[in-house]
């Protein structure tokens, strides 16, 4: 398929369905809205495009797909965060999941009528997953289910969520890392929401008080969950960043907006820097349109898009006075959150750490 007629005719499509969100811009009410636009997309058939036949999708390269998420997220439809959940987890279960599961569970996410979750943090093992602890125990001589017993933290969304693609420790090392799909009405499971500084409950704990998970909810073999974590990771940290820059942009553009007095070159360091990350997204986007497997080049990705973000919002700091420390605006909220860009994903000290070793050679000194 033509991308640029694609893109053409998605863009038609947009502008005759008023898919503009409502007047609540509560968490609650961003779930709402993610939910009804990918309804509507995925009833329109854009929401399948770039996804497998044999998941409910219409197939086509991947980029397909990225192009929908720009679109969407570029004119404000959805929210980034919430909107990349598909782009990180729809992988992850074509790829690990029984073909059977990946194809009943798939286009619920795609539709929008579920929502699921990442359990990978934990309290002391955050960017260090080879660190964590959360148990899971086979029950019985026959091990038709599994035992769950630990603590999640960093949880996006989860009180949201109707599934999480949870790693639990299984043996020592890094192969006893086993991955589960987890049904989160689970009984034994327990979910609190974190407020952060810009005051948004996004992340969440979760405990797991003897969680029972059937063995046909293993995602791969056990011992396959770190194999998992290193297939997952590229996709947070790259494809899923398509949709943000798009907003980012949109952002730099509302900045350009209100700025009585701009300071050519604060703008054009935010914009150089936005620029420079969106061609290396675009770069990548193509190696997976491809058919190349993501590895860890993309922490390059991760390491732009922080520093694009925090440079555009510290640009907005400088040239709104005032308006970021005394107004309560939008502005204050994603400076605020833009803060948290060198942590999530993994730090970027532990990007530059993976670029170092792993794809300059440099050793661990």
């Amino acid at each position: 398929m033509n991308v640029e007629q694609f893109r053409a005719d998605l863009r038609a499509w947009l502008d005759d369905h008023d898919l503009t969100p409502g007047p609540d811009h509560s968490l609650e009410g961003h779930m709402r809205q993610l939910a009804r636009v990918h309804g509507a997309l995925y009833d329109a058939g854009w929401m399948r495009y770039g996804w497998p036949v044999d998941v409910g999708g219409l197939g086509g390269r991947p980029i397909l797909r990225a192009i929908v998420g720009e679109e969407v997220v570029g004119r404000g439809l959805a929210e980034p965060g919430p909107y990349s959940m598909v782009e990180v987890l729809a992988p992850t279960m074509i790829d690990y999941a029984p073909a059977e599961l990946a194809a009943e569970m798939v286009p619920r996410l795609l539709s929008g009528r579920e929502l699921w979750c990442q359990g990978f943090s934990e309290p002391g093992s955050g960017s260090d997953l080879a660190s964590l602890s959360t148990r899971a125990k086979p029950r019985g001589n026959k091990g038709e289910d599994w035992i769950v017993k630990g603590q999640k933290v960093w949880t996006s969304f989860a009180q949201y969520s109707a599934r999480c693609v949870l790693l639990t420790r299984t043996a020592p090392g890094h192969d006893g890392i086993t991955a589960f799909f987890v049904d989160m009405d689970t009984p034994g499971i327990t979910v609190r929401p974190l407020r952060t500084m810009h005051d948004v409950d996004e992340f969440c704990e979760v405990y797991f008080d003897d969680v029972v998970i059937p063995a046909s909810r293993m995602l791969g073999k056990p011992g396959d969950g770190w194999r998992l974590a290193m297939d997952l990771l590229p996709y947070e940290r790259s494809t899923c960043f398509w949709q943000r820059i798009a907003y980012l942009y949109s952002r730099f553009d509302r900045l350009i907006a209100e700025v009585n007095d701009p300071d050519d070159y604060d703008l054009g360091s935010a914009y150089l820097a936005l620029h420079m990350l969106r061609c290396r997204s675009r770069a990548t986007l193509h190696r997976l349109a491809d058919g190349e497997r993501l590895g860890p080049e993309t922490s390059i990705d991760k390491v732009l898009l922080a520093t694009a973000e925090q440079r555009l919002y510290d640009t907005a700091r400088d040239l709104l006075p005032g308006v970021i420390e005394l107004d309560d605006t939008s502005w204050r909220t994603e400076f605020l959150y833009s803060r948290a860009a060198t942590i999530y994903g993994g730090t970027v000290e532990i990007q530059r750490n993976i670029i170092a070793r792993r794809l300059l050679d440099l050793g661990k000194e």
